[in-house]
């Protein structure tokens, strides 16, 4: 199934909602992924409007948690405990909308988790098992994602995500635009990660930064890539529906569409 991302949209209101989703739809994708952060939060009070929506449309949908303010991994309990609430009225919305799958990402570091480095990994491995249990109370499939090259981010290599997700029933989110701005170690993901993969993220670059340009304008060997990730929800995560257009053209290109 290939589906297309809010990274697309940039709309506010029920009525902007539903005339993308009548372009994604008419595009032929099969899912829309819902990415909840500002100005489009999904919380307790807000999600039946974007339901009754998407009951117009045959689309299936994914949802992105919130990530700009979350940090499942801070050492301070107070910021922790909110991000796990932020997260679990994500899989209770998503549990509502009836969503293949909800993807989260790790904690980050901050100055006190790169000095108390062993305290980090105490209580990020403890919110990572919290959120376990709401997969499982929610019957929600949850993919934590892999990070970027970028300083304060946690889990950029498979090594470090397989560390972290260790002991626990957790899927991941390969992002693939992600793993190749850290020098694309895709078949070592495969090995070490690849029975957990439930979701794919997928956008182009150069190799340098997160630059999220559509698929064939950068670096990542996408015949190898698709060959590789199997029957599991994919979402394009582009900038603009002209990106999610070239994207389809390019898939139908190489023959996997």
């Amino acid at each position: 199934m290939i589906g297309l991302s809010m990274t697309s949209y940039n709309g506010r209101t029920p009525g902007d909602f539903e005339r993308w989703l009548g372009k994604v739809e008419s595009l032929g994708f099969d899912f829309v992924e819902l990415v909840s952060e500002w100005p489009n939060f999904l919380t307790r009070e807000n999600w039946k409007p974007y339901a009754d929506v998407l009951a117009s449309f045959k689309l299936e949908v994914t949802i992105h948690a919130p990530f700009s303010d979350v940090n499942i991994g801070s050492l301070n309990e107070r910021i922790r405990g909110a991000s796990l609430e932020v997260l679990r009225e994500a899989l209770e919305v998503a549990s509502h909308l009836n969503a293949l799958v909800v993807t989260v990402h790790p904690g980050h570091c901050s100055p006190a988790s790169r000095r108390f480095h062993d305290d980090y990994n105490r209580v990020h491995k403890a919110s990572l098992r919290e959120l376990e249990r709401c997969s499982e109370e929610f019957g929600i499939k949850v993919g934590v994602e892999n990070m970027p090259r970028f300083p304060i981010l946690d889990a950029q290599t498979p090594e470090r995500l397989s560390e972290l997700l260790e002991g626990t029933r957790l899927g991941v989110t390969l992002d693939v635009g992600h793993l190749n701005t850290v020098g694309f170690p895709f078949e070592r993901f495969f090995e070490l990660l690849g029975k957990r993969i439930v979701h794919a993220h997928l956008h182009d670059n150069n190799g340098g930064r997160d630059e999220h340009l559509p698929l064939g304008a950068g670096t990542v060997p996408w015949r190898e890539v698709l060959s590789r990730i199997g029957d599991v929800t994919m979402a394009l995560e582009v900038s603009s529906l002209d990106d999610a257009r070239a994207s389809l053209a390019f898939l139908r290109d190489i023959g996997e569409l």
